[in-house]
């Protein structure tokens, strides 16, 4: 049974879902410490398997980011991923209660903008905004 937590996973339940995605593994204290600054965490469990999980980062007033939002790939294109973007979005608009003007930014792996532009994100750049950018 799929359920929708509001919750923070384990280091090794994250690990093993961004390995399922092809994103790898990274040190067990490394994700504990990113998971610990996470503002809002939502995972999707079948039973007792995360499957699912999508977070949000920022100050809560003026920035928001929507993190790591994936799937487990043979859970893909069921809905799950979709109802993930709709409860962090929820749960964006309870923050635009403080601050409506709150900006909420994405980054869409390769392929994957589609997918957001389905909830009003647009890619940058465009004639008001700047590009999109990333320090390595």
């Amino acid at each position: 049974m799929i359920k929708y937590i509001q919750k923070t996973p384990t280091a090794d339940e994250f690990n093993c879902l961004t390995n399922s995605v092809g994103w790898g593994v990274r040190e067990k204290s490394i994700v504990n410490k990113a998971l610990n600054n996470t503002l809002f965490s939502l995972c999707v469990y079948d039973d007792e398997n995360l499957i699912g999980y999508g977070r949000i980062i920022g100050d809560e007033t003026i920035f928001l980011y929507i993190h790591d939002v994936m799937v487990v790939p043979k859970y893909q294109h069921k809905q799950i991923g979709t109802t993930i973007m709709k409860l962090l979005l929820n749960q964006i608009d309870e923050y635009k209660k403080v601050n409506p003007s709150i900006r909420t930014y994405l980054g869409a792996s390769k392929g994957k903008e589609g997918f957001y532009e389905k909830f009003g994100f647009i890619s940058r750049p465009n004639d008001d905004l700047g590009a999109g950018m990333i320090l390595y």
